[in-house]
């Protein structure tokens, strides 16, 4: 499993277990962080309900990776009901996975104008505009999703900002997001991993050995997380963890590239 820096659907991620979560899957019966009132099951239209469990055979497909499969059933919501935000937010994550950016765009766009305020939406065209390194348009729709004071989930959206500041070029402002995602969640792994391997990088190694201890600690170290403690705790001259952290990475992780660089010493790399 290997870490990437975030996320394209349903749980955040290490590497491809991880990172599938800086989208969330669509609400069963509205959006929460829409600054409406969800819709209950009294109150639904029954042109919502159907698009809706349309949308919900959809969701299940796009996470078994049948991703033609979730779009037939997207289009057959959206033709239903044109106006369900749910139903465009998920068809720019299909679009997102077939690599067919415009047409994610024009989903995103779509899921916005029709609720300005859904910052799930934000979040994910937020997270789409990053990988395309528009990086300015990608902070203001994570800064909006932030700012939505009906949103869960903005530990999962600082820590993306984050991570897209770290491409940008901007590892002070990197700093403060991470931060503020590991004040609001602590016990989220990419965070964490993300948060000492900038800290390590700009050599601050203390505050990097205590965020990748208190990680490798965890039933959630990998062999990225090793691989991390062990240069660190290397470069603080801890001799003793460097070769306990080192036993764990070989008896856990023997077929890792890490596990190898271990053998070889190619601390550096």
């Amino acid at each position: 499993m290997r870490f990437v820096t975030c996320v394209v659907f349903v749980s955040v991620c290490w590497g491809t277990f991880f990172l599938s979560g800086c989208a969330n899957s669509p609400g069963v019966l509205g959006a929460s962080s829409s600054g409406k009132d969800i819709v209950t099951e009294s109150d639904e239209p029954e042109q919502r309900r159907r698009a809706r469990l349309r949308l919900e055979l959809a969701t299940g497909y796009f996470e078994q990776g049948q991703t033609k499969v979730a779009l037939d059933e997207i289009k057959q919501a959206l033709a239903t009901d044109p106006t369900y935000v749910d139903a465009y937010n998920l068809r720019g994550l299909v679009y997102m996975r077939l690599n067919d950016i415009p047409m994610a765009e024009s989903s995103f766009r779509q899921a916005l104008t029709l609720n300005p305020r859904n910052a799930d939406v934000a979040h994910n065209y937020g997270w789409m505009l990053c990988q395309q390194a528009r990086y300015s348009d990608s902070f203001r729709l994570f800064a909006q999703a932030v700012a939505n004071p009906t949103y869960t989930s903005k530990a999962k959206t600082l820590m993306t900002l984050g991570v897209c500041q770290v491409r940008a070029g901007q590892p002070v402002e990197a700093e403060q997001s991470l931060m503020q995602s590991y004040e609001l969640d602590a016990g989220n792994p990419v965070t964490g991993y993300n948060l000492a391997k900038l800290l390590y990088q700009r050599g601050d190694l203390t505050r990097a050995q205590f965020y990748i201890r208190r990680l490798n600690n965890s039933e959630l170290a990998n062999a990225e997380t090793l691989w991390l403690g062990i240069k660190t705790e290397r470069k603080l001259n801890n001799r003793e963890a460097v070769l306990q952290l080192g036993d764990q990475l070989k008896k856990r992780f023997a077929q890792s590239p890490e596990a190898a660089a271990y053998e070889k010493g190619a601390f550096n790399e």
